[in-house]
C-alpha cells in the first residue's frame, strides 16, 4: 500500500510517499480502508519534533481517518468487514491507504456523514468537547468565546455550544471565516486581527464579559484575555506555538482557573463520554463536519503547510 513515511523530524518536505507493506489484523484489531484521513495542527508539531511526547522514527502520521472495514481479528465483534466507520486511534497512522486500529479506536460512522467529513470527527471534536464540557464546564445560559473559530476544533467547539444552550462568540480574521462561525451558530463574531475586538466583545455582553475562553493560541492571546473574561472566569488552553510574558495578578484580580489540556491525557471514561456523546450529535444534525480542502497522499507537505499558514476554515483532509 501507499503511505506517507516521516524518516526525520523537520519541515513539511519530510512527508515522503513510500510503498509499504499493508498491516495484518491482530486478535483485536480492524483493518480500515481509508477513504479519508484528517489533518491537525498536532500532526504538523509532531512532525516538527517539537511536541512533548514524539513517536519513534520513521512512522507515518495520522490518528483521525475515515473509511470501511476491510478486516477484523477474531475477538473483534462490534464490527465487521464493510463497516462504515471512523477512527480516533491508529497503531500505524492513516496517512496511508490502509490503516491498523484497536477496536477501542474505531466508530460507526453515521450514513448522513461523508467519509470526508469522518475525517474531521475525532480530534477536533473530541478536544472542543473536552475543552467546553470536561475542563471548563460549561453550562446552558453562559458565555463561551472561541479564538480562532474558523478552524476545525473551533468550528466544532461553536457547535458543541449551540447543542448545549451555551451562548458562542467567535473570532476569526477574514470576512469568509467570520461567515462560517455564523453560518456554525454562533451568537456573534469578530475580527480578531482588529486590536479592539476583545473591547467588542466585552461591550457585546453588556460589559459583563464571557464566563469560558476556549484559546487557540495562548502565546499570542492569553494575558489580553484577562479584558473579556467575567470575574470566576475559565481559560482552556487547546493551542499554544512559542512563550509569552504573563502577569499572574490578572488572574488573581478576576479569581480565574486556566486550564492547560491536551486530548490525548483523557480517562477512559472521559473517552467513553465524548465518543457517545458524538455519536449523538452527529446523528441529530447538531454536529456537522466542514471540510475545506482535500489533498492528495503526495500533497501531504501542502496540506501541512495550509492546515498551519492560512486562514482556516474547516477541515484539511487527505484522500488516498
Amino acid at each position: 500500500m501507499k503511505a506517507v513515511v516521516i524518516r526525520e523530524f523537520g519541515s513539511p518536505e519530510v512527508l515522503k510517499v513510500e510503498v509499504v507493506e499493508t498491516p495484518s489484523v491482530g486478535a483485536s484489531q480492524v483493518l480500515v480502508k481509508v477513504r479519508a484521513a484528517g489533518v491537525n495542527p498536532v500532526d504538523t508539531y509532531l512532525r516538527s519534533g517539537v511536541y512533548p511526547k514524539l513517536p519513534p522514527l520513521p512512522y507515518t502520521p495520522g490518528k483521525d481517518s475515515a473509511g470501511v472495514v476491510e478486516a477484523v481479528g477474531s475477538d473483534v465483534h462490534e464490527f465487521k468487514p464493510g463497516d462504515r466507520v471512523y477512527t480516533s486511534g491508529s497503531l500505524t497512522g492513516t496517512y496511508a491507504e490502509f490503516t491498523l486500529c484497536e477496536e477501542r479506536d474505531v466508530a460507526l460512522l453515521p450514513d448522513n456523514i461523508s467519509f470526508e467529513q469522518g475525517a474531521g470527527i475525532w480530534t477536533p471534536y473530541a478536544t472542543a468537547f473536552r475543552a467546553l464540557f470536561q475542563k471548563a464546564k460549561a453550562k446552558p445560559g453562559e458565555i463561551v468565546l472561541i479564538h480562532g473559530a474558523s478552524g476545525g476544533v473551533g468550528l466544532a467547539a461553536v457547535q458543541w455550544a449551540k447543542a448545549a444552550g451555551v451562548n458562542a462568540i467567535g473570532t476569526a480574521s477574514s470576512a469568509a471565516g467570520l461567515d462560517l462561525i455564523r453560518a456554525s451558530g454562533a451568537d456573534a463574531a469578530f475580527d480578531h486581527s482588529d486590536e479592539k475586538h476583545l473591547d467588542a466583545v466585552l461591550e457585546h455582553t453588556g460589559g459583563k464579559g464571557v464566563d469560558v475562553i476556549i484559546e487557540m493560541l495562548a502565546n499570542e492571546n492569553l494575558e489580553r484575555d484577562f479584558k473579556a473574561l467575567a470575574m470566576f472566569g475559565r481559560i482552556v488552553i487547546v493551542g499554544n506555538r512559542g512563550s509569552l510574558q504573563f502577569t499572574p495578578r490578572l488572574a488573581m484580580s478576576k479569581d480565574a482557573t486556566i486550564y492547560g489540556m491536551s486530548l490525548f491525557n483523557y480517562s477512559e471514561a472521559d473517552r467513553r463520554e465524548i465518543r457517545e456523546s458524538v455519536f449523538n450529535g452527529l446523528s441529530d444534525g447538531s454536529l456537522k463536519p466542514i471540510v475545506n480542502r482535500t489533498f492528495t497522499l503526495e500533497d501531504a507537505p501542502a496540506a501541512h503547510k495550509t492546515v498551519i499558514e492560512t486562514k482556516a476554515a474547516g477541515k484539511i483532509v487527505l484522500v488516498p
